[in-house]
């Protein structure tokens, strides 16, 4: 009977132990960021000196900012949409798909010419320069001019330096920056337009010359948090991207700063 007892006292010792023993913080979720491909180098940086300081994680989808916002429309579930124009940011807010008054025009950038690093091509890139010449039988790699914003600016650039006609069936188009990049870095096309953080990212390629800034739209990349995102986390991060830390690392990635640093 002793024995019982004391196995009974003992069970509730246990159950007493167990209702007070703290239990653990459910585990942060990851922040999902949908970001320009052009951005890959530079926003991989930022995320992992936002890990270092704060110790929560972000994941990053990278693609052409059409594909991305097309996706968001479509569901996918982001907490923040990063893109390399304007365009696309108002395609989702015009949907009701960023969080009102979350939109950041943060940084700015500059589209160029590209050739493989061993290419003797040389020109100087104004009016009628001769592109088509240059190219000879080879593609000109850029993004889908239809809907990848670095195609876009460029084709816009071609048009208004009035070579875009001598050139459009020798483009090869790309879907997203990036992968016209590749293009030249590996031989495959002789030439190509990306954004000059692409080209200063990839050793196998050189510029070639730079596209005069009145000849396109301005390059600019806004950030938003999506109206779907139920992530605490995402506003910590919006802040830490245009933070000090965060802008020096965008500049030391080619990319031109369009706001002043935030603060605590």
């Amino acid at each position: 009977m002793l024995t019982r007892r004391m196995f009974g006292l003992a069970a509730l010792g246990l159950a007493a132990l167990i209702s007070t023993a703290p239990v653990p913080a459910p585990a942060a979720e990851k922040v999902t960021v949908f970001a320009a491909a052009s951005l890959k180098n530079a926003l991989d940086e930022a995320a992992a000196a936002w890990t270092a300081e704060t110790g929560k994680t972000a994941t990053i989808s990278y693609a052409a900012s059409s594909a991305l916002a097309k996706q968001i429309e479509e569901g996918a579930p982001a907490d923040i949409f990063f893109s390399a124009d304007l365009d696309w940011m108002k395609y989702l807010a015009e949907r009701k798909l960023v969080a009102e008054g979350s939109e950041t025009r943060l940084l700015g950038n500059e589209i160029v010419l590209i050739a493989p690093a061993d290419s003797k091509a040389e020109t100087v890139i104004a009016k009628d320069f001769p592109l088509a010449t240059l190219l000879g039988d080879g593609k000109l790699a850029m993004g889908d001019v239809k809907a990848v914003p670095a195609g876009r600016y460029g084709k816009a650039a071609l048009e208004s330096l009035a070579v875009w006609s001598s050139v459009e069936g020798k483009v090869a188009q790309a879907e997203n920056v990036r992968a016209a990049l590749k293009l030249v870095a590996t031989g495959e096309a002789p030439l190509g337009i990306v954004y000059r953080t692409d080209a200063r990212a990839e050793p196998k390629v050189k510029v070639v010359g730079t596209f005069p800034s009145d000849s396109h739209p301005p390059i600019i990349y806004p950030v938003a948090v999506t109206a779907g995102s139920k992530n605490a986390d995402a506003g910590e991060l919006m802040k830490f991207l245009q933070s000090a830390v965060a802008q020096d690392i965008f500049k030391a990635q080619g990319f031109t700063i369009l706001v002043p640093p935030a603060t605590n």
